[in-house]
């Protein structure tokens, strides 16, 4: 049965009773198949799991983007418990900040500067402030992340291996729906016609590992699918986000359909053809 807990008292005592080592999958809630996924990659990997639930507001830049996240409790419990979540910690905003706005935070460093930096100034020093935060209070072993935001995972990675944090951070692929459209809590926003724009990013990646003979032919041939929706940003990166002319690589590519801002990747190998 899935335990919920709300206080840090609540959540040191359910986690002192959970048998073996133990997973975390942090989320902000408006949970889908590919939180999902990240539940049943912990549980795959033997571990007692926990998801926690929190809408941090240093993650937004907008107070209007804050307000409008959807916060369906009851159908994200229900979706923990037919998963055979262990725990689920749901702290409210002064179990997380008891000293009020936050003054000494996690600094992302140089990459957050790119890719989403630019549109999202201080959302990854947001981002690992938490994460950091979640990890002491849960103490888990290992951490599962979507690859979705790819990012994200490369920085929490960078977090955990420069501060000596004792977590394995886990990736885990990403779930699409059957025309390949990334799931996202986003997707809820797009119109009819929107969302079939929206595959337009997962054509173009595929399109771009189809033609991955050299760097320029996969962004060439990404870019020709990308011709109803306003491209962000299209880019080739190593996996660990830096420059990249062949071999192992991850293309990221963000884009707006209507005014939702919609963000997709993939691996793939320059100089491997599909």
């Amino acid at each position: 049965m899935t335990e919920l807990v709300r206080t840090r008292s609540e959540l040191a005592a359910a986690r002192a009773l959970l048998p073996g080592p133990v997973g975390l999958v942090p989320t902000m809630g408006a949970l889908h198949a590919g939180h999902r996924a990240n539940i049943e990659a912990s549980q795959a990997a033997g571990k007692s799991t926990v998801v926690s639930i929190f809408v941090n507001p240093m993650q937004f830049n907008q107070a209007s983007d804050l307000e409008r996240y959807p916060r369906p409790l009851e159908a994200d419990l229900a979706l923990c418990a037919d998963a055979g979540v262990d725990l689920v910690w749901h702290p409210d905003l002064e179990t997380m900040y008891p000293a009020g706005p936050v003054e000494i935070r996690v600094t992302a460093g140089q990459l957050a500067d790119q890719l989403e930096g630019p549109n999202r100034p201080g959302h990854f020093d947001g981002v690992l402030t938490v994460v950091s935060k979640l990890f002491n209070a849960v103490r888990p072993d290992q951490a599962f992340f979507g690859e979705k935001d790819y990012q994200q995972l490369t920085l929490i990675r960078r977090m955990a291996l420069d501060l000596d944090v004792p977590v394995t951070i886990t990736g885990v692929p990403t779930v699409r729906e059957p025309d390949g459209l990334a799931l996202s809590s986003r997707n809820v926003f797009l119109g009819p016609a929107e969302r079939e724009r929206a595959t337009q990013l997962y054509r173009a990646l595929r399109a771009a590992q189809d033609n991955a003979d050299t760097a320029e032919t996969a962004l060439a041939a990404a870019r020709a699918e990308l011709d109803g929706v306003d491209v962000e940003y299209l880019e080739l990166r190593d996996p660990e986000l830096g420059p990249v002319s062949a071999g192992a690589s991850r293309m990221l590519v963000a884009a707006h359909v209507g005014s939702v801002r919609l963000i997709d990747n993939m691996p793939m190998i320059i100089g491997q053809v599909r």
